[in-house]
């Protein structure tokens, strides 16, 4: 796996911004009128930061993941991945961004039921041409501890497998960002703290930017910062 230890920097070195959110509001309107979703969220996320957003349901949680993985736009403002203005590329440009520099990990798991386990672990490295998909992708599942369970189809894993072949399909790329929709909400407490365990694992051997969206407060005092949303702004942004 890559090494993206900071030894090499100098002492003083400051935090490289991975992720920029600046100044965006959501709005749908429908029959009924216009309701704010998200209003002026604005915030920076270095490389390596653990981030939970947390808050009540319907505060815009889950549509600031999606804007900030490029699946939905704002109505105004923008988001910089890298650098690059998600919203200022097509549809196109910002898939291939996807692909190369984020990770997903949602509460239903989203694997592909017709493939196996090595399958769906391989499927993100074939999409980007590499030779080696077969022996990453079973490397990655050794890692997550389902070395015996490569060629069974989702169907027969347990929620806890399942989510474990999608942490290792999240992190086989070595995403420079991770997204985790509510990864435990599907799980029993004690299964759920062993993928929390392991994706806290991951994230520290890879040194990815993490981003979580969990109602759990045990799970977002593990991250290094918290954004409380509440009506669709951030009301609250401790450990910045």
């Amino acid at each position: 796996m890559k090494d993206r230890s900071p030894g090499a920097s100098p002492p003083d070195a400051q935090p490289t911004s991975i992720v920029a959110v600046e100044h965006v509001f959501k709005s749908v309107t429908d029959s009924s009128g216009t309701l704010d979703i998200l209003r002026d969220i604005d915030f920076a996320l270095a490389e390596r930061e653990t981030v939970a957003i947390v808050g009540a349901s319907g505060s815009g949680k889950s549509t600031l993941l999606a804007i900030i993985a490029g699946l939905d736009t704002p109505t105004r403002g923008t988001v910089r991945l890298a650098g690059t203005d998600l919203f200022a590329v097509d549809e196109d440009a910002r898939a291939a961004l996807r692909a190369r520099s984020i990770g997903f990990v949602f509460q239903s798991f989203q694997l592909l039921g017709n493939l196996t386990a090595l399958e769906n672990v391989m499927l993100p490295l074939e999409l980007a041409g590499r030779r080696d998909a077969r022996q990453t992708a079973s490397a990655m599942l050794a890692r997550v501890g389902l070395q015996e369970r490569l060629r069974h189809y989702p169907r027969v894993l347990s929620g806890g497998e399942q989510q474990r072949v999608a942490l290792a399909r999240a992190f086989v790329m070595q995403p420079a960002l991770l997204l985790a929709d509510e990864p435990t909400g599907s799980l029993d407490h004690a299964t759920g703290a062993q993928v929390m365990d392991l994706m806290f694992d991951l994230n520290r051997e890879q040194g990815t930017t993490l981003v979580l969206v969990t109602h759990d407060p045990a799970i977002a005092a593990r991250c290094g910062r918290r954004l409380t949303l509440e009506g669709g702004r951030i009301v609250h942004d401790s450990g910045a």
